[in-house]
């Protein structure tokens, strides 16, 4: 059993100036995704080659996500505390960023950037794929520090006990399962966020990185992005905790971010078979 270190979401500060973990973790996520595709884009059978491009492609990214998570969290779970405290959407270091609001404003980030460049979209999100991992492995170390997005109540071995009032969500768990006489919750938790490190962000990346060391299909990187993504995600929910005021769904074990991952899995899966029916078709002509 472990028990949360209790992180000072503060690193300093400078007058009213607070730097914090949450903005840095994302600062970090952006530096590597650049660095990384700085070094994606001396492979020779690299689809976009130039660095400067590459410093382009990282900047329509960073507003992609960071703007399209935001807003996305809000559409997707968070409106009616938004109507009642509008202002709430700015203050971001709070936490509330949804991956798959994310995912769509990178989309169209990507649709922007090719435009631009004269490049398909998939010519740019098979290049930008295996690189956004890593990205989600710092967005999930920073809703760890944050003390949001807790899993289920465990027995197991993993739990972790949590003190109650370090977060919103921290504080809605403790209403919902108790809380003992020092302050914790009465039983220990699932670290989901590091789950969703650990696969989304390390095996995820792993996966896709040496997948696209070679020549692909175009198509091919992006599905398996998208199928493999979805596939961890939805395995996950079911030991991760649905925000207090939307629960579940049906049956009991039903989440919204279940229901918004289906769509990535068959998406993946589409693109998937397109790129190998194109890669079998170009193998019989030749």
């Amino acid at each position: 059993m472990f028990v949360f270190p209790e992180f000072d979401p503060v690193i300093f500060s400078i007058g009213p100036l607070k730097i914090r973990w949450y903005g840095l973790m994302y600062v970090v996520g952006f530096l590597v995704a650049w660095w990384l595709g700085r070094r994606r884009c001396q492979a020779q059978h690299a689809i976009i080659k130039e660095p400067q491009h590459v410093d382009d492609l990282i900047f329509y990214v960073a507003l992609g996500v960071v703007l399209g998570a935001r807003l996305g969290y809000i559409l997707f779970y968070d409106m009616q505390n938004i109507a009642e405290d509008p202002l709430r959407i700015l203050r971001v270091w709070e936490g509330g960023m949804s991956f798959h609001g994310g995912l769509l404003g990178v989309m169209l980030a990507m649709w922007l950037y090719g435009r631009k460049h004269g490049r398909s979209f998939f010519n740019v999100s098979d290049f930008i794929a295996p690189i956004v991992p890593l990205g989600l492995f710092a967005g999930r170390i920073a809703n760890f520090i944050n003390a949001e997005l807790w899993g289920a109540p465990t027995e197991l071995a993993v739990g972790m006990q949590v003190r109650c009032g370090l977060s919103a969500n921290a504080q809605a768990l403790c209403e919902r399962v108790g809380t003992s006489a020092d302050g914790l919750m009465s039983v220990p938790v699932h670290a989901s966020q590091l789950y969703e490190a650990a696969l989304e962000g390390v095996v995820l990346f792993l996966i896709l990185w040496f997948y696209s060391a070679k020549p692909r299909p175009a198509m091919s990187v992006s599905g398996l992005f998208l199928l493999g993504y979805g596939i961890f995600r939805f395995a996950i929910e079911f030991v991760r905790m649905p925000d207090a005021h939307i629960g579940y769904l049906a049956g009991g074990w039903l989440t919204l971010g279940m229901v918004l991952t289906l769509p990535m899995m068959a998406g993946g899966i589409l693109l998937l078979v397109l790129a190998a029916n194109r890669r079998n078709r170009h193998a019989t002509v030749s």
